[in-house]
């Protein structure tokens, strides 16, 4: 649609597949099979259109995800510092490999149902509320890891990580004027995640 081409035009993507995956039993969650597929190709397809550049934020050797065609940018902070430090990868890695995004928008690497117009309707609650920030919610709940953030703000977060250690993602946006962008969680909750090896098999459920 017009719409979604326009807004997603200024926009890059970052899936966040950097964390530990400890409720998994470690290793990487978006690698693990869904309907005889990654769970990350699944993402990838569903957010690949939205965006005009899309990068994976993992860690480790990025060969492990050579078959998806992305760029790989291991995270900026060490010490495995959380979402907010793949939202700052996301957010660095935009302003050095696609300038002409002034946004950037951030997808967990284990959630398979992303919304098809999450990107347009993030940039229209930003814009419209004169928001600097946008998370999702759904089911009364908010996600704070997709979100959409803009690249000016990179720098405040380099010193909000680096220099004040703040790590849960709600803190540094609750300095900022934020639209929460509400979606519908039936059928299906789109930031349904698979945390945990029960997940999978809910998530092959809703698959079907």
């Amino acid at each position: 649609m017009p719409t979604e081409r326009r807004a997603g035009e200024g926009v890059a993507g970052v899936i966040l597949a950097g964390g530990l995956a400890r409720r998994m039993g470690g290793g990487d969650k978006c690698l693990r099979p869904l309907g005889g597929r990654p769970i990350l190709a699944h993402i990838v397809a569903r957010v690949r259109p939205q965006v005009a550049a899309l990068v994976l934020n993992a860690n480790g050797d990025p060969a492990r995800f050579a078959e998806f065609g992305l760029p790989v940018a291991a995270d900026v902070v060490e010490g495995f510092a959380g979402p907010l430090a793949g939202v700052l990868t996301g957010l660095e890695w935009a302003a050095a490999h696609a300038p002409a995004c002034r946004w950037v928008a951030s997808f967990a690497g284990d959630a398979p149902f992303v919304p098809p117009d999450f990107v347009a309707r993030m940039v229209a609650a930003a814009e419209g509320e004169g928001a600097e920030l946008a998370c999702a919610a759904s089911g009364g709940r908010t996600h704070p890891v997709f979100g959409l953030w803009p690249v000016a703000l990179a720098p405040a977060l380099r010193r909000a990580l680096v220099g004040e250690d703040i790590r849960k993602v709600d803190v540094w946006t609750a300095r900022y004027r934020l639209a929460t962008v509400e979606f519908p969680s039936v059928p299906v909750d789109p930031f349904f995640n698979a945390n945990r090896p029960e997940d999978l098999a809910d998530a092959e459920r809703l698959l079907a």
